[in-house]
């Protein structure tokens, strides 16, 4: 899987935790609309707050078919859509 510059991406930095939910949400269901099969859910690394509300998300999120921490940025999650 190959990240390119038009990858859609959402970026958290800034924000709190409780609108991680439904900011999520929305990227995830504006991109399966769009028929995008990959995106990019930026949250930075430093305390792993946001990355840990962001992973619980996804988890439950039933248009997501897998995500993943990117090897290149651990401050990035890569997400797979149905």
């Amino acid at each position: 899987m190959f990240i390119y510059n038009n990858t859609p991406k959402l970026d958290l930095h800034g924000e709190i935790v409780s609108m991680v939910e439904v900011l999520v949400n929305d990227f995830i269901e504006e991109n399966i609309l769009l028929e995008n099969k990959y995106v990019l859910i930026i949250h930075g690394k430093s305390t792993n707050i946001l990355t840990k509300e962001v992973h619980r998300v996804l988890k439950n999120n039933k248009s997501v078919i897998d995500f993943y921490l990117d090897n290149w940025n651990l401050g990035q999650t890569i997400v797979e859509l149905k």
